[in-house]
């Protein structure tokens, strides 16, 4: 019988963060592809898109549980398709082992995930100046294996929902993420330059790390 907790354990988040309009969700999505898994998109999007762009404090606190089961619910799909492919004595990660190399010795399923608790958490302080238990306790409780920091040197582009087209907030913003990071135990890699370039160092670092 196959175990499906063993498989979610198996799995290695990876979290992109960084300010508004930094590419997290190109990033993300080109990840996914690249590496023929699954991404969780940011909730916060779908949560103003449904319900207006103006929030409120208490707002915050809806978007932080949709960020927590969307990421559980795509974490449940790698699940899911892992115990389906051992099923028929193979899986997508060692498909994808084989695929990227002919040295690869392990492989384990990966998880793009855009925005996390951190982000929330940042959020929260940066317009409120206090944070929800919640978010502090997700944050304690939740493991991940790598984040990537998106720098601000591409330009801004703009969207009804972002609030910060000065370069001044996102410098702050991005050094709020940096400290973030700074101080806790997490591996994490800096991505910066032109949206291939990103894209290069990630896959870049992702391969040192999980791909063996």
């Amino acid at each position: 019988m196959v175990d499906g907790q063993h498989i979610i354990n198996m799995i290695k988040k990876i979290v992109v963060i960084g300010p508004e309009s930094t590419g997290k969700s190109t990033l993300c999505e080109q990840l996914a592809q690249h590496f023929n898994t699954v991404w969780c998109p940011e909730y916060a999007r779908e949560y103003l898109n449904l319900n207006g762009i103006k929030y409120e404090y208490d707002d915050l606190i809806k978007i932080a549980q949709g960020q927590l089961l969307a990421e559980d619910h795509y974490a449940g799909m790698i699940q899911e398709s892992e115990i389906g492919n051992l099923e028929l004595g193979t899986t997508h990660s060692s498909q994808l082992a084989a695929r990227n190399s002919p040295l690869t010795t392990h492989y384990s399923p990966l998880l793009f995930i855009d925005t996390d608790m951190y982000v929330m958490k940042v959020w929260y302080e940066y317009v409120f100046g206090k944070c929800e238990q919640l978010v502090l306790n997700e944050i304690a409780k939740r493991k991940y294996d790598l984040y990537l920091l998106c720098n601000i040197d591409l330009p801004w582009t703009a969207d009804e929902m972002r609030e910060y087209p000065d370069e001044q907030p996102r410098l702050e913003l991005y050094h709020i993420y940096k400290d973030i990071l700074i101080n806790q135990t997490t591996p994490w890699i800096e991505i910066h330059g032109n949206y291939q370039e990103r894209l290069q160092t990630a896959i870049g670092a992702i391969e040192k790390r999980f791909i063996i």
